[in-house]
């Protein structure tokens, strides 16, 4: 057995890897040929510097794993990957200590006036009356996704005695309770919380969620924590806001730009600032070494694959027949994640047609990874998708319908979500061998395209609807590239309006102003902006 280790790994990571007959490589020993080196090897090992791309994969002739020391992996082409069977893992949650006590860290310096302290004191001040602070004890600690890092976080803010309290729509009530935290909508949370730490990954949804218009929902003087991205908060609203006091302080280790050049919060004073250092220690960086080269060598010697973020256990050919439905599920489920309220409890997935009859977890996993990233900071894939559903309380059923018993019809995909508030479901299909498309929404049938961006509406079917959708859309320059309609059928009581749904394909991301102006429309109910990728 051979492995490649392309990237400096501790020596504690390196020892995981000596079993009899195994030849490893380290970084220094390469000298330069490491594709060379790739032909014969049995596993990859990197960081972040090599690039693993579909050139460097060319010369992997029997690579069967490729382990990334750390979280993102988008220095690997994962599809070249998979179409060659290479496994390809990651070490989610290895630096989650790290960062959660990094975020109590600088609860504690802003609760206490520690970085101002400790300046004084350099500067040969002695200024005790000026740096009285406040307790984290029987403080509210709102946490913003409930994820490795932010359930670490609730540990630790447990033995400070903080009252907790979550947003996260995919965790269930139970396994929020077990750990003594209270869930909460999004605004409710921004309304009662004293300290209010972010633990999101980066998506449309998430993207800006600090701003102007969220921070005026929160307690005045609350404490803001963000080690998660620095995209998650538009700084200009951060600094005017902390300038009029409406929040009290603020502690942030990401930025959108790092090393932030222009930042307006560099010159305010009651701002905690570090260098993107969260999960930058010693026992973490050792950690993700060890345990990537713990989960290489299970691989490699039992064929279990841990934290997996591609699809190594179907052929070349079976994933090229399969990978257009999963390329449905995720979109689906996505536009499901975008379109539901309240937080989910429960998934259920139809397989109608011939694609019933294949092996389906991984068309299942995309549904689920679909609804799940709309919100999560620990990214859902192919392979792990079911288990973080299953680790969050979700319920997740299957059921198949062959071919044999739809009368010939081509294969149909439905999923149903259950949430705390409200449930949904929808039909989609491949057209044309690759193409995705909308096909059913809530017993309303509507034909749509499963493209990047669009506008989901609800509405009673009354004359003039479609021209104003047109008129808002057109007077703020978006191009409808698609409008798929669709009403309720059957008859209506007392002569009332049907049901009706549009589905409106556009160019271009849909401001929010302009989904205002949409719910604004007298028949309209819903109204919601929906991308997916």
């Amino acid at each position: 057995m051979k492995i490649v280790v392309a990237e400096k790994i501790s020596a504690a990571a390196l020892a995981q890897l000596h079993e009899p007959g195994w030849t490893v490589l380290t970084a220094e020993q390469l000298e330069g040929r490491l594709a060379e080196h790739l032909e014969s090897a049995d596993a990859l090992i990197v960081r972040s510097a090599v690039q693993a791309d579909a050139g460097l994969l060319a010369h992997a002739n029997q690579l069967r794993v490729i382990g990334r020391a750390g979280v993102g992996v988008d220095n690997i082409d994962l599809d070249s990957a998979t179409r060659k069977g290479i496994a390809v893992m990651n070490t989610p949650g290895a630096n989650a200590v790290a960062v959660a006590e990094q975020t109590i860290g600088m609860m504690l310096a802003m609760a206490r006036h520690l970085c101002r302290a400790d300046a004084l004191m350099h500067a040969g001040k002695w200024e005790k009356k000026s740096l009285q602070g406040t307790e984290l004890r029987g403080k509210t600690l709102g946490i913003v996704g409930l994820g490795r890092i932010g359930m670490e976080v609730s540990r630790r803010a447990r033995a400070f005695r903080m009252e907790l309290v979550a947003h996260d729509p995919f965790v269930s009530a139970t396994v929020a309770k077990e750990q003594g935290i209270r869930l909460a909508a999004l605004d409710e949370l921004y309304g009662i919380a004293d300290y209010i730490t972010l633990h999101v990954g980066l998506t449309p949804q998430t993207a800006g969620m600090i701003n102007s218009v969220s921070i005026a929902k929160m307690k005045k003087g609350v404490r803001l924590v963000n080690c998660a991205r620095g995209e998650l908060v538009k700084q200009g609203d951060l600094a005017e806001a902390l300038k009029s006091g409406q929040v009290g302080a603020a502690a942030i280790d990401v930025f959108e730009e790092e090393p932030p050049k222009n930042s307006p919060l560099l010159a305010l004073e009651n701002v905690v600032l570090t260098p993107h250092i969260g999960g930058s220690t010693h026992e973490a960086q050792e950690a993700v070494g060890v345990q990537i080269a713990q989960q290489v060598k299970e691989y490699l010697k039992h064929g279990v694959i841990q934290n997996a973020v591609n699809v190594p256990s179907v052929s070349a050919e079976e994933y090229a027949e399969m990978q257009p439905y999963i390329l449905l599920a995720e979109r689906l489920g996505a536009f499901l994640g975008q379109v539901s309220e309240g937080s989910i409890e429960e998934i259920a997935i139809r397989y109608g047609g011939h694609i019933a009859e294949w092996k389906t977890e991984l068309i299942r996993n995309g549904a689920i990874k679909g609804i799940l990233n709309q919100a999560l900071e620990e990214k859902a894939n192919l392979v792990n998708a079911a288990s973080i559903a299953d680790s969050r309380g979700l319920r997740v059923q299957e059921s198949h319908k062959p071919k044999s018993s739809t009368g010939g019809a081509g294969s149909v995909l439905s999923i149903y979500v259950k949430s705390s508030t409200e449930q949904h479901m929808v039909k989609g299909a491949v057209l044309h061998g690759s193409v995705p498309r909308l096909l059913h929404v809530d017993g309303i049938d509507v034909e749509a395209p499963l493209e990047r961006n669009l506008i989901y509406m609800r509405n009673r079917d009354v004359p003039g609807v479609i021209g104003r959708v047109g008129t808002i859309l057109g007077e703020d320059s978006i191009n409808i590239a698609d409008f798929s309609l669709g009403r309720r059928s059957g008859e209506t009581e007392s002569d009332q309006p049907r049901e009706a749904i549009a589905v409106v394909h556009v160019d271009g991301v849909v401001p929010e102003d302009v989904v205002k102006k949409l719910r604004a429309i007298p028949a309209v109910h819903t109204a919601k902006a929906v991308r997916l990728f």
